[in-house]
Protein backbone atom coordinates (compact mmCIF):
# COMPACT_ATOMS: atom_id res chain seq x y z
CA UNK A 1 0.00 0.00 0.00
CA UNK A 2 1.47 3.47 -1.09
CA UNK A 3 0.92 6.34 1.13
CA UNK A 4 -1.34 8.92 -1.11
CA UNK A 5 -0.79 12.52 -0.64
CA UNK A 6 -3.55 14.21 1.86
CA UNK A 7 -5.62 16.57 0.19
CA UNK A 8 -5.92 19.48 2.29
CA UNK A 9 -8.69 21.36 0.10
CA UNK A 10 -12.23 20.24 -1.54
CA UNK A 11 -11.11 19.71 -5.33
CA UNK A 12 -13.09 21.22 -7.65
CA UNK A 13 -15.34 18.87 -9.81
CA UNK A 14 -14.63 19.03 -13.29
CA UNK A 15 -17.23 17.43 -15.46
CA UNK A 16 -18.51 17.99 -19.31
CA UNK A 17 -19.65 21.58 -18.22
CA UNK A 18 -16.83 22.06 -16.60
CA UNK A 19 -13.67 20.80 -18.26
CA UNK A 20 -13.38 23.91 -20.44
CA UNK A 21 -12.46 26.15 -17.25
CA UNK A 22 -9.57 23.72 -15.32
CA UNK A 23 -8.38 23.02 -19.04
CA UNK A 24 -7.74 26.55 -19.92
CA UNK A 25 -6.15 27.11 -15.68
CA UNK A 26 -3.83 24.53 -16.46
CA UNK A 27 -2.57 26.47 -19.59
CA UNK A 28 -2.86 30.12 -17.50
CA UNK A 29 -6.01 31.10 -19.22
CA UNK A 30 -9.15 32.35 -17.34
CA UNK A 31 -11.74 30.90 -19.61
CA UNK A 32 -15.71 32.19 -19.78
CA UNK A 33 -17.84 30.31 -21.35
CA UNK A 34 -19.77 31.86 -24.41
CA UNK A 35 -22.91 31.04 -26.20
CA UNK A 36 -21.59 30.93 -29.74
CA UNK A 37 -25.60 31.86 -31.06
CA UNK A 38 -25.84 35.11 -28.83
CA UNK A 39 -22.22 35.68 -27.70
CA UNK A 40 -23.75 35.39 -23.83
CA UNK A 41 -21.07 34.98 -21.40
CA UNK A 42 -22.08 32.68 -18.86
CA UNK A 43 -20.71 31.87 -15.46
CA UNK A 44 -20.71 29.64 -13.45
CA UNK A 45 -20.46 27.40 -16.70
CA UNK A 46 -23.78 25.56 -17.36
CA UNK A 47 -25.22 23.05 -20.44
CA UNK A 48 -27.15 25.84 -22.45
CA UNK A 49 -27.55 29.29 -22.35
CA UNK A 50 -29.49 30.89 -20.25
CA UNK A 51 -30.56 33.78 -22.63
CA UNK A 52 -31.26 32.01 -25.73
CA UNK A 53 -31.00 27.92 -24.73
CA UNK A 54 -28.79 27.09 -26.92
CA UNK A 55 -26.25 23.88 -26.68
CA UNK A 56 -24.04 25.65 -29.14
CA UNK A 57 -21.41 26.71 -26.12
CA UNK A 58 -17.53 27.78 -26.88
CA UNK A 59 -15.79 30.24 -24.26
CA UNK A 60 -14.04 33.45 -24.12
CA UNK A 61 -10.12 33.92 -22.65
CA UNK A 62 -10.72 36.98 -20.36
CA UNK A 63 -7.98 39.24 -19.96
CA UNK A 64 -7.87 37.68 -15.66
CA UNK A 65 -8.30 42.20 -15.02
CA UNK A 66 -11.25 43.29 -12.86
CA UNK A 67 -12.13 44.62 -10.02
CA UNK A 68 -13.45 43.49 -6.47
CA UNK A 69 -17.18 43.92 -6.44
CA UNK A 70 -17.94 42.42 -2.91
CA UNK A 71 -15.86 40.51 -0.41
CA UNK A 72 -15.92 38.85 2.84
CA UNK A 73 -13.08 37.99 5.52
CA UNK A 74 -13.55 34.39 7.12
CA UNK A 75 -12.13 34.46 10.83
CA UNK A 76 -13.57 31.51 12.61
CA UNK A 77 -13.73 28.71 12.12
CA UNK A 78 -10.85 28.36 10.29
CA UNK A 79 -11.08 25.20 7.91
CA UNK A 80 -7.87 23.38 6.45
CA UNK A 81 -5.52 24.45 4.65
CA UNK A 82 -6.26 27.81 6.27
CA UNK A 83 -4.38 28.75 9.31
CA UNK A 84 -4.97 32.70 9.75
CA UNK A 85 -7.97 34.96 8.48
CA UNK A 86 -8.68 34.94 4.56
CA UNK A 87 -10.44 36.99 2.01
CA UNK A 88 -13.11 35.82 -0.74
CA UNK A 89 -14.52 38.14 -3.34
CA UNK A 90 -17.02 38.54 -5.75
CA UNK A 91 -15.09 39.77 -9.06
CA UNK A 92 -16.27 41.71 -11.48
CA UNK A 93 -14.13 40.77 -14.55
CA UNK A 94 -13.77 43.38 -17.48
CA UNK A 95 -16.08 41.58 -19.46
CA UNK A 96 -19.03 42.10 -16.80
CA UNK A 97 -19.03 38.52 -15.74
CA UNK A 98 -18.58 37.74 -11.98
CA UNK A 99 -17.00 34.95 -9.81
CA UNK A 100 -15.94 34.63 -6.89
CA UNK A 101 -12.28 33.35 -5.56
CA UNK A 102 -9.76 34.07 -2.46
CA UNK A 103 -7.84 37.31 -2.79
CA UNK A 104 -4.30 37.09 -2.16
CA UNK A 105 -0.99 39.33 -1.69
CA UNK A 106 -3.18 42.06 -0.36
CA UNK A 107 -3.15 43.26 3.59
CA UNK A 108 -7.22 42.57 4.65
CA UNK A 109 -7.42 46.20 5.93
CA UNK A 110 -6.39 47.28 2.47
CA UNK A 111 -9.32 45.65 0.71
CA UNK A 112 -12.12 47.56 -1.06
CA UNK A 113 -14.84 47.76 -3.34
CA UNK A 114 -13.46 48.63 -6.81
CA UNK A 115 -9.99 47.62 -5.84
CA UNK A 116 -8.64 46.56 -9.28
CA UNK A 117 -6.95 42.93 -9.49
CA UNK A 118 -6.18 40.46 -11.91
CA UNK A 119 -5.53 36.69 -11.82
CA UNK A 120 -2.88 34.72 -10.33
CA UNK A 121 -2.77 30.72 -11.48
CA UNK A 122 -1.32 29.69 -8.25
CA UNK A 123 -0.38 26.11 -7.37
CA UNK A 124 -2.00 25.85 -3.80
CA UNK A 125 -1.18 21.96 -3.20
CA UNK A 126 0.45 19.63 -5.72
CA UNK A 127 -1.36 19.08 -8.76
CA UNK A 128 -4.30 21.94 -7.61
CA UNK A 129 -3.85 25.02 -9.75
CA UNK A 130 -6.41 27.81 -8.67
CA UNK A 131 -7.07 31.11 -10.03
CA UNK A 132 -6.70 33.39 -7.11
CA UNK A 133 -7.00 37.51 -7.40
CA UNK A 134 -4.45 40.17 -6.14
CA UNK A 135 -3.69 43.74 -6.72
CA UNK A 136 -2.92 44.51 -10.58
CA UNK A 137 0.06 46.20 -10.75
CA UNK A 138 -0.26 49.70 -11.51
Amino acid sequence: MTDAPVRQRVWPAVNTDTRFFWDGVAQGELRVQQCLSCATLIHPPSPACHRCTSLDLGYHVASGNGIVYSWVVFRHPLAPPFTEPYAVAVIELDTGTRLVSQLVDVPLDQIWIGLPVSVRFIEVEPGLTLPLFGPRAA
